[in-house]
């Protein structure tokens, strides 16, 4: 009863952190999906690019978010961004790479080749052929590594209070620093309800883009 209380008594600054908290996962997340599926799809053409990019990609990953943030702080205040909005965003950024490259790239090349053959058999450009056939096709699975990017990303960017960014990891580090834990409890949950909440909307929208005759086939399968 205590925690909702504590809720409750801050549901105004639960709000306005969820809704920063939100934002900055959005602009992220965003930026990365307008550069990663272009990467994607550019590496289908080159194996040996695949294999680089997909790599580098994947060490970022593998770098903890403490340390990454750690690293970009002296970086970014050469241009006066060392704490706060900025560095979060990059960092969430550069995380969510590896799931949309790597989805799109793979979403790519899985396309049937009969459906390659026949929309050149009907005079379609390589760019005709990307455009109206391969990627509508490929966009469940791109929007599959989006979802995995948000959810994983969500809870990174909590850790970005630490360096001043806002959103729902202030109460998680408020209350470590204050031992309270009441401000950590509910933090943690705030930010899981919200990853759930976000996967289940992202799903029903992955749902609503693909195209009919693959949701057939996947019920028939």
């Amino acid at each position: 009863m205590e925690l909702i209380q504590y809720a409750l008594d801050n549901l105004d600054l639960l709000i306005t952190r969820t809704v920063e908290h939100i934002a900055l996962v959005g602009v992220a997340v965003g930026i990365a999906t307008l550069t990663g599926v272009p990467i994607g799809i550019a590496i289908t053409k080159n194996e040996r690019a695949a294999r680089w990019v997909l790599y580098v990609a994947s060490i970022i990953v593998t770098i903890p978010s403490i340390a990454l943030f750690g690293i970009m702080i002296p970086v970014l205040s050469i241009f006066g961004h060392g704490i706060g909005y900025v560095p979060a965003v990059i960092a969430v950024l550069l995380y969510s790479q590896l799931p949309i490259i790597r989805n799109t790239y793979t979403a790519i090349n899985n396309v049937n080749p009969a459906l390659r053959e026949a929309a050149r058999g009907i005079g379609m450009s390589p760019n005709q052929r990307l455009r109206l056939v391969e990627i509508p096709l490929a966009v469940p699975v791109i929007m599959a590594g989006v979802r995995t990017a948000v959810v994983l990303n969500i809870g990174v960017m909590a850790i970005a209070a630490y360096i001043g960014a806002g959103g729902l990891g202030t109460f998680i580090s408020r209350g470590i620093s204050q031992s309270d834990p009441r401000q950590l409890i509910v933090g943690a949950v705030a930010v899981s309800v919200l990853a759930i909440i976000v996967d289940y909307t992202l799903l029903y929208v992955q749902k609503r883009l693909t195209p009919k005759g693959m949701e057939r086939a996947a019920e028939t399968a």
